[in-house]
């Protein structure tokens, strides 16, 4: 009997070691970011926007202008060539916000001592809400 109860506590006292040194006793930080609010609120994300905006009405209006004086093949060829250069740009600056807002929410973990931060979406309750600040260092 005294036997198994040394080796009930002693298995105890590894498992609390392992606990206390593995972090699991220890209070994490967790964020929570709000990715759809950052994308409408953002003033950056909206200067992106409105970029592209501007590039697309440029090549429909530049497109409509040429059109009494090309054929419909070379229409729809140029059509197509200002399609895909609209996708490019707009690929570009999607890489450029997403690199901006990762660089900004790294800063804001790294500054609160964060060491998870999770997307709003995917979170039920709990977290310390990061986003308005993200969005105020996202200039």
């Amino acid at each position: 009997m005294k036997r198994t109860m040394k080796t009930l506590l002693l298995l105890v006292a590894v498992v609390a070691a392992a606990l206390l040194f593995s972090g699991c006793g220890s209070t994490q930080n967790v964020g929570v970011l709000d990715v759809n609010k950052v994308m409408t609120d953002s003033p950056k994300v909206k200067q992106f926007q409105d970029q592209l905006n501007t590039k697309g009405k440029e090549l429909s209006d530049q497109l409509e202008k040429d059109k009494p004086n090309i054929s419909a093949e070379e229409f729809q060829k140029r059509q197509e060539a200002a399609y895909n250069e609209f996708l490019k740009m707009k690929q570009d600056m999607e890489g450029q916000i997403d690199t901006s807002i990762k660089q900004t929410l790294e800063q804001v973990a790294k500054d609160k001592k964060m060491s998870i931060v999770l997307y709003k979406n995917g979170v039920a309750q709990g977290g310390t809400d990061i986003t308005d600040e993200v969005i105020s260092k996202l200039q």
